[in-house]
């Protein structure tokens, strides 16, 4: 430690604000993204945010286009944990920096590594700092000039480039890990699309067309293609739905629809709380759950194959998740509903079909701004199109080694994460020799 010094960030580097994107030119598809705090994790790092980017379609000051390697900080924390997070930018030419984000800009090379900044404000000393001084009540934003009033304690720059470089190493195979986790889940929508959407399942007529001329014979209900020996349609309250199938109200497929317990929180507790945190990205983390003491009736369980779903707040409302994993006293809070399939009822394709209406729950919200909350009954009310239950066995075998993978990577991305968040604050404050130790 006696070559590293005390400063501030201000000594380092200088934050650059955005630009004000004016909303009437937001869009759902586009050639420019304009990145939120949204698109950062709370630990820090780059989230692509797949169908929910936000788009942009007005005129663009070149100044505010970022390029590869640029190092971003969120100034706003739109949820909680993200004010400070910072990330790096992985394409240039695509994202625009807008006001809620600061764009980081070394003032000298020589002494900053630009990664070992990153990994400096995703700390915890560095981040409690920005937290502190930050202004708001409800919503929380920092300042340029705040962040330069952060103290830190940096090394030379070749150990700052070796403390980056292990980081690094543990960032990549996770970002490659999350990368084959978007894969698959990618599959098992496309999938879900076309049995479930366009009507082309095993056994159908449609699937045959598609098969022999590249779906130029659809038989979907659009009508593109249809004819003497397709799949035959039948009207319902949901549109055409093919012969045999049907529609059904979600409350019809589930033996189970209500909210946890108010729980007794208490860290040595024996049993585990999720809440609405650990709801994201339509995965279960049960990193941001907590621990009680209360007696968890057994209805309240959290079995395998439960559906999990955020029933308040804003922009968590409607979240869905569905456990995936073998789980022992463990809950959720009066936050999260438990939507629990029945046994006529596929539990992959009762998963699939509820992580698709995320939006649907999402709208069905009420209530004043901040308090907005989704019912059990406004749940069991949403209508559904449920095929036969062969269907739905066939999808299951079909998604669920996709599902599994998915499971077993996110199991490993949470070892890694444990790993390297371990090491930071060691190597960070130095209490790693690298000349003598190999963390």
């Amino acid at each position: 430690m006696a070559k590293w010094r005390d400063c501030k960030l201000g000594d380092l580097l200088e934050i650059k604000h955005g630009f004000a994107f004016r909303s009437e030119h937001f869009a759902d598809a586009g050639t420019h993204i304009v990145l939120t705090p949204g698109n950062f994790f709370d630990e820090g790092g780059f989230k692509h945010k797949a169908d929910k980017e936000k788009w942009y379609r007005g005129p663009i000051p070149a100044d505010y286009v970022l390029n590869e390697g640029d190092l971003i900080v969120a100034m706003t924390e739109q949820a909680e944990g993200l004010l400070g997070s910072s990330a790096i930018v992985p394409r240039s030419g695509i994202y625009l920096h807008n006001q809620r984000l600061g764009l980081v800009q070394l003032r000298d090379s020589k002494r900053a590594d630009r990664h070992f900044v990153y990994y400096l404000f995703n700390s915890k000393p560095v981040r409690q700092q920005i937290r502190a001084s930050a202004s708001g009540v409800k919503i929380r934003h920092t300042a340029p000039t705040r962040i330069a009033e952060v103290k830190v304690s940096v090394p030379p720059l070749p150990v700052q480039r070796r403390i980056a470089g292990i980081l690094s190493a543990y960032d990549e195979l996770i970002d490659n890990s999350q990368r084959r986790i978007r894969v698959l889940e990618a599959m098992a929508r496309a999938l879900y699309r076309e049995w479930f959407v366009h009507f082309r399942f095993p056994g159908s007529r449609a699937e045959a067309g598609a098969k022999a001329d590249g779906y130029e014979g659809d038989s979907s209900p659009s009508g593109r293609g249809r004819g003497e020996g397709r799949t035959q349609f039948v009207t319902s309250p949901l549109g055409q739905i093919p012969k045999g199938w049907e529609v059904k109200k979600l409350g019809e497929l589930t033996a189970y629809l209500n909210r946890g317990l108010s729980p007794s929180y208490d860290d040595n507790g024996d049993s585990m709380v999720i809440n609405q945190k650990c709801i994201r990205d339509q995965r279960l983390s049960l990193e941001p759950a907590r621990r009680q003491t209360k007696p968890i009736p057994p209805d309240k369980q959290v079995r395998f194959g439960d559906v999990l779903i955020n029933s308040t707040g804003v922009g968590t409302l409607g979240r869905v998740a569905q456990v995936y994993q073998t789980l022992d006293g463990c809950t959720v809070d009066t936050h999260v509903t438990i939507a629990r399939s029945n046994s006529e009822t596929d539990l992959d394709f009762f998963g699939c079909t509820l992580l698709a209406q995320q939006e649907t729950f999402d709208r069905l919200g009420v209530g004043a701004t901040g308090q907005t909350e989704l019912s059990r009954t406004s749940i069991a009310n949403v209508e559904l199109v449920v095929p036969p239950a062969d269907i739905q066995t066939l999808f299951g075998e079909a998604v669920r080694p996709m599902r599994k993978a998915a499971i077993t990577l996110a199991t490993q991305i949470q070892t890694l994460r444990r790993t390297r968040d371990l090491l930071l604050p060691r190597l960070l404050s130095g209490q790693v020799e690298l000349e003598t130790e190999v963390p």
